[in-house]
């Protein structure tokens, strides 16, 4: 078999899973939008907003897992699964601590976390009801999160897809079930469709545990959760984890004040903005499971020395990215009409949609190859700072002052705040190549191994 067509043959081994994983994640948020639409704008809008809170502790936790693939996947790659294991033990510690947090916030303080968001009473009033009832599921994440990482990187990504798409499946058939009160359930509305979020995370941690207890993945030493053990391992880990950490925040950060922008903006240009982010965002899911993909193959190569193969590779890959997002555009312009006549808006949120619909379509083409560049090729090497500055200079002293400007000081209308904001994965394409071309991203940062594996 070529070469090429046995890398593009173990990529798409990874990353059909994983992609599966993100549409069906995106599948949840989809029907919370679908469903709660068929209520009342209001709890559209408040839905939407109130996952910001979800968005922003996915940033984290998102940030600690890919900390766990960038070194575990080199470690795993040299065969060194016991460093691998205590990787998973590191990650697992920050990640329920976090979450923790995130839990206690959403119970405690719901309103407060609204009013970040939107000053309109009434969707301050149901999205903190929401995040009331879906507080617990913040804390189950965490840890089903760090397992599905690891679960990728030791060979088990299928295992991960199964699992989270049972639960997207058990979570929409809830939503339905909780939202309208179908057969026996009680009719709760937006209550509703925070508690479907909290059991399905509950079914998707017992299935882990399972799937642990059967030795189909690593087990979880507890006693390196709460305690340090290789220190040289827990440096490297923050090392490489938080650049990342820094840059989530930073890019998810800016993507939040997006919709906080619109948020202030109404209740239109709100739905519209979520319906546009919910499609682009599941159409985006091979776009984010080949960035995956890439990140574990290439690591393993960096891990087994094999620099001139992964630079190879890299090329590939970015080639390939561009293809992929211009065909994941035409999708999303091809869809455009399906969506416009399902979602009941109001008139104006529909002409919003419309045009917010053809922004993700190009959106989505630099979003495919920075995606695959920045969060897989660069941080496969150890390479996570880069990303870390590009991103956050790209939002916060370009797009984020653009769109506050436009949106509260120049009046522009909402589509031409929409447009401004869809500028950030474009203005740093120029910085992005040239610093891939540079190759500080080839490189092993694996430690001497601890179990017999080859440097």
């Amino acid at each position: 078999m070529h070469p090429d067509k046995k890398l593009y043959k173990k990529l798409f081994g990874i990353v059909a899973p994983i992609a599966f994983q993100y549409l069906m994640a995106s599948l949840v948020s989809a029907s919370d939008a679908f469903m709660l639409g068929f209520l009342d704008q209001d709890s559209l809008a408040a839905s939407s907003l109130a996952g910001q809170t979800a968005f922003v502790f996915s940033l984290f936790f998102g940030a600690f897992v890919f900390g766990l693939t960038v070194l575990a996947a080199q470690y795993w790659g040299k065969g060194d699964k016991a460093t691998a294991g205590e990787v998973l033990a590191v990650t697992m510690r920050y990640s329920l601590i976090v979450s923790t947090v995130f839990t206690l916030a959403a119970a405690l303080f719901p309103e407060a976390l609204m009013r970040l968001f939107t000053s309109d009473s009434k969707l301050i009033s149901a999205g903190a009801e929401y995040l009331r009832m879906v507080s617990l599921s913040y804390l189950l994440t965490g840890f089903t999160q760090v397992y599905f990482g690891m679960m990728k990187v030791c060979d088990r990504a299928k295992l991960s897809s199964l699992i989270g798409s049972l639960s997207v499946v058990l979570n929409i058939i809830l939503n339905a079930c909780l939202i309208f009160g179908l057969a026996f359930f009680p009719k709760m509305g937006i209550s509703g469709a925070a508690l479907a979020t909290v059991l399905a995370r509950a079914f998707e941690t017992v299935c882990v545990i399972i799937a642990v207890m059967k030795k189909k993945c690593p087990p979880l030493d507890l006693k390196l959760v709460f305690r340090t053990g290789n220190k040289l391992i827990h440096r490297d880990y923050w090392k490489y984890t938080l650049p990342i950490l820094i840059n989530q925040i930073g890019w998810g950060g800016g993507v939040t004040m997006y919709s906080v922008i619109m948020g202030h903006l109404g209740s239109d240009a709100t739905a519209a903005n979520s319906i546009a982010s919910i499609v682009r965002s599941m159409i985006a899911s091979l776009c984010w499971g080949i960035a995956s993909g890439v990140g574990i193959i290439i690591g393993g190569m960096l891990g087994r020395d094999e620099f001139e193969k992964a630079k190879k590779a890299g090329g590939s890959f970015v080639r390939f990215s561009l293809v992929i997002g211009a065909a994941s555009g035409l999708v999303i312009l091809a869809v455009t009409p399906l969506v416009l006549r399902t979602i009941s808006l109001e008139e104006q949120a529909q002409h919003y949609l419309k045009y917010m619909m053809f922004m993700a379509a190009y959106y989505i083409i630099g979003n495919s190859l920075n995606s695959t560049v920045i969060t897989g090729i660069f941080p496969a090497g150890g390479d996570t700072r880069f990303g870390m500055v590009c991103d956050v200079i790209t939002l916060w002293c370009v797009v984020v002052p653009m769109g506050l400007a436009g949106a509260f000081l120049l009046k522009l209308p909402v589509l031409a705040v929409a447009f401004i904001l869809t500028l950030d994965e474009f203005v740093k394409i120029p910085a992005v190549y040239r610093h891939y071309m540079k190759y500080k991203w080839v490189r092993n940062i694996t430690l001497p191994s601890m179990e017999g594996g080859n440097k």
